[in-house]
C-alpha cells in the first residue's frame, strides 16, 4: 500500500537519502524530500524537527531520518510527541520497531549501514503492521508520558 513518506538527512547522509527516496518511489510511495539537497554542512536537528513536524501535521504517514550515525537525527525526531523514531541497522530491528513500538519513523546511519541493508530495513519497516493490543498501553505512554504520575509503573 502506497504511503506518503517524508525523508530527511544531514550532509553525511545526503547520498543515501537520494538513493532511498528513489527506492521508495520505485515501490510506489509518494516521497516528500525535506532536504538537504547538497552535502554542504547542515545541522541534523533542523532536519529531524522538519521530519517530525511533517508527521505531526499529517503531511506524511511515515518518515525516514538519516545522518552519519542515525543517532543525532533520531534524537531530534523523538523530541516531538507525535513521532516515534527507531534507530535500526538491520531488518529484524525495523520489523520489531513497527510491531512492538508502532514506530512511524525509521532512522539509520549512512556511515554505518550500507545501501542494500538500508533497503532491506525499509522493506521490513513498511511491510510490518503494529501488533496492537498488548503493546498499545506502552505506545500510548510514549505519546503521553506520565511524568507527573505518582503511580507505580505498570
Amino acid at each position: 500500500m502506497a504511503e506518503r513518506v517524508a525523508i530527511a538527512s544531514d550532509h553525511a547522509a545526503v547520498d543515501m537519502k537520494a538513493a532511498l527516496a528513489a527506492y521508495l518511489r520505485g515501490l510506489g510511495h509518494e516521497v516528500i524530500d525535506l532536504g538537504p539537497e547538497a552535502a554542504d554542512p547542515v545541522d541534523y536537528p533542523d532536519y529531524g524537527y522538519r521530519l517530525a513536524e511533517a508527521i505531526a501535521a499529517g503531511r506524511a504517514d511515515r518518515g525516514v531520518a538519516l545522518c552519519g550515525s542515525g543517532i543525532g537525527i533520531s534524537i531530534a525526531v523523538n523530541r516531538h510527541p507525535a513521532a516515534r523514531a527507531a534507530l535500526v541497522s538491520e531488518p529484524l530491528s525495523a520489523r520489531m520497531a513497527r510491531e512492538h513500538n508502532d514506530a512511524n519513523v525509521i532512522a539509520m546511519g549512512a556511515r554505518l549501514v550500507g545501501i542494500e541493508m538500508a533497503k532491506a530495513c525499509l522493506d521490513a519497516f513498511f511491510a510490518t503492521a503494529f501488533g496492537g493490543e498488548r503493546h498499545l498501553r506502552r505506545v500510548d505512554k510514549l505519546t503521553h508520558p506520565p511524568f507527573a504520575s505518582t503511580e507505580e509503573p505498570a
